[in-house]
């Protein structure tokens, strides 16, 4: 019966944490219909029902959420035990998945990815990037690229960047019309480039800090647009201010497509972290990463 059940209950396992066919088959590389199929069976064999369908969503039942509880723990030992196992190799392998914004993806994980990617063809590394605060548990990544201050106390966090600053740019043409704000509150008077936090819900309130003042400013303005170089994009075009990492725009200024203001009020922050459960048994393939980004 073991033999029967035991392939079923690790597809169970996905189904019950993704608590969708949909991105469950995905990642088990079968489809919908099979995976659907096995489920049934396995509940059939068992004689309990596991998951309750909709026709929007899957979720285990109350004997399905025990026995997704009660399997986690020794799944997870035994996918620990496999990769220490497979570390014993000569080559470095394995597979890494890691969740990051979109600047930090571009500014700090791609950079080193190209060359690390080289250097090492057996490690498959896989990056989600989402704006949003991704739950990496939950979410069944090795690790996250987020900013210090956004990183939850039970995890452990490396330092992979320097400090950073944001700035609030606008193309000369944009400033001429509407005028120069000198305070954050003056932004009240401008158009400005919002940005909707998945995680949140709401539009990004611009943070801004001077001699010892803090203050956030909810902006208003024609365009709400996550990704940045459309941000960056409407700004050089008139379209508005925009508050962007100083990095993504250095270029920009030097060359006269935009002007930063309220510099002043734009205190440098304590950049990117890689963070990581606390109780994480690192394989090879992930420290060697996690070196080349600390360098």
């Amino acid at each position: 019966m073991l033999k029967d059940n035991f392939n079923d209950l690790l597809s169970f396992m996905v189904v019950a944490r993704e608590r969708s066919f949909t991105r469950a088959a995905a990642q088990l590389g079968v489809s919908q219909s099979a995976l659907s199929h096995a489920m049934r069976n396995l509940e059939a064999r068992l004689d309990v029902r596991l998951l309750t369908r909709t026709t929007r969503s899957v979720a285990p039942t109350e004997a399905g959420e025990r026995l997704f509880v009660r399997l986690s723990p020794h799944l997870l030992e035994i996918e620990q035990e496999l990769t220490a196992l497979r570390d014993t190799r000569d080559t470095p392998a394995g597979n890494i998945r890691i969740t990051a914004g979109e600047h930090a993806m571009t500014s700090v994980l791609w950079p080193v990815l190209k060359p690390f990617m080289a250097q090492y063809p057996d490690i498959n590394v896989e990056v989600t990037v989402d704006n949003g605060l991704t739950d990496i548990v939950d979410g069944r990544f090795d690790a996250g690229v987020r900013l210090g201050e956004q990183v939850a106390k039970d995890m452990i966090a490396v330092r992979i960047a320097p400090d950073m600053r944001m700035a609030v740019v606008g193309s000369a043409a944009y400033l001429a019309r509407f005028g120069v704000p000198e305070t954050p509150e003056q932004l009240d008077a401008h158009r400005c480039i919002n940005m909707r936090l998945p995680t949140r819900g709401g539009v990004y309130a611009w943070e801004f800090a001077r001699d010892g003042r803090e203050i956030r400013v909810r902006v208003e303005g024609q365009l709400t647009l996550n990704s940045l170089p459309q941000r960056i994009d409407a700004a050089e075009n008139g379209l508005g201010l925009a508050y962007v990492p100083e990095d993504t725009i250095l270029d920009a200024l030097a060359d006269g497509r935009l002007v930063r203001v309220l510099d002043a009020w734009c205190p440098a922050f304590e950049g990117y972290h890689l963070y990581y459960p606390s109780r994480r048994q690192h394989t090879t393939a992930f420290t060697l990463l996690m070196e080349a980004l600390r360098e």
